[in-house]
């Protein structure tokens, strides 16, 4: 079998929602301004929760929904730009947390808010030469550590949360592409020993690199996939900006109903967004057995990829 499926998601938020309002009693802003400019009403901040234990939540959810034995994952995967240890992995506190086994492949992957399609295609890879059937891929964030909140023009972007999905060797379509360009002035955090360790972005910059390469990703992998448009049940990308997939969805001509947002409950998560965004579906009945699924993610570095999967979820 060389193809992968998802089986089941999970998901979690810190215990702080921040809102439009509140932002505005931080930094200059409002709620309209916001708003009009990005679509996100809400966020999620952590206040006492380690990332890493986001990404347990997240795990544990998936695979209690999934009714596998722990010991049959193989390989657990989180992409993640913002870990709460440099080492151990955010992977490794999820293992030791859920009890996986000690032969299972753990590991973080930075690709920035790329970071899940590019896991679920590493997950793809790897799973072809494990013993066990099932994978894990977590993506995870805490960007309110790294975000700086004298600057209105990103604070208000940003939030906490993490999403998990388990993936099952199939006879199903798997599809993807990737890439990078090696942009390093867009979108930039410091890393560990830097005095300040805020993300600091060029917005104009970032519009513009993702509205042209979403439709080259979502192009591209229905041609590697064998299919069109029409064949594919929803289009999940990376949660940013309401104000980028309006402008995909007008670019491609393509039916709005298809593109799926919950970023304005949740703000630019990163990593975590996509998974996010597939856990909100399920819970909300919209993956049917069978759906197929195309994933994309654009973010930092600059990375781009997109991944088309089906949902198949265990009965």
């Amino acid at each position: 079998m060389n193809g992968m499926q998802i089986i089941s998601t999970g998901k979690a938020l810190p215990e702080r929602c921040v809102t439009n309002d509140d932002m505005a009693k931080i930094v200059e802003t409002s709620d309209e301004w916001i708003t009009t400019r990005t679509g996100i009403s809400t966020r999620y901040f952590c206040k006492q929760q380690a990332g890493w234990q986001l990404a347990v939540q997240a795990a544990k959810q998936a695979v209690d929904a999934a009714g596998i034995d722990p010991q049959q994952i193989g390989l657990c995967i989180t992409a993640t730009m913002s870990p709460h240890y440099a080492t151990p992995s955010t992977a490794c506190m999820v293992q030791r947390e859920l009890g996986l086994a000690q032969d299972v492949f753990c590991f973080d992957m930075n690709a920035a808010c790329s970071g899940f399609v590019y896991a679920l295609e590493t997950a793809h890879a790897l799973l072809g030469t494990l013993q066990k059937p099932y994978a894990l891929v977590i993506g995870c964030e805490v960007l309110s550590k790294i975000t700086d909140f004298t600057d209105r023009n990103t604070c208000v972007l940003f939030g906490d949360g993490a999403g998990a999905v388990v993936l099952e060797r199939a006879d199903a379509p798997f599809a993807a592409m990737h890439g990078a360009n090696g942009n390093d002035t867009a979108l930039v955090c410091p890393g560990y020993g830097s005095e300040k360790q805020f993300l600091s972005m060029d917005g104009k910059a970032v519009f513009r690199f993702a509205v042209s390469s979403i439709p080259v990703c979502i192009n591209e992998v229905l041609t590697r996939a064998g299919l069109s448009l029409d064949e594919v049940d929803h289009i999940v990308c990376h949660q940013a900006n309401r104000r980028i997939i309006e402008s995909v969805i007008r670019q491609m001509k393509a039916p709005a109903e298809k593109f799926y947002m919950n970023l304005q409950h949740y703000g630019n998560t990163s990593a975590a967004s996509i998974p996010l965004a597939l856990a909100d579906m399920q819970q909300q009945g919209l993956l049917k057995k069978g759906s197929k699924l195309i994933c994309v993610g654009f973010g930092g570095g600059f990375t781009w990829g997109a991944s088309l999967i089906c949902w198949n979820e265990k009965e």
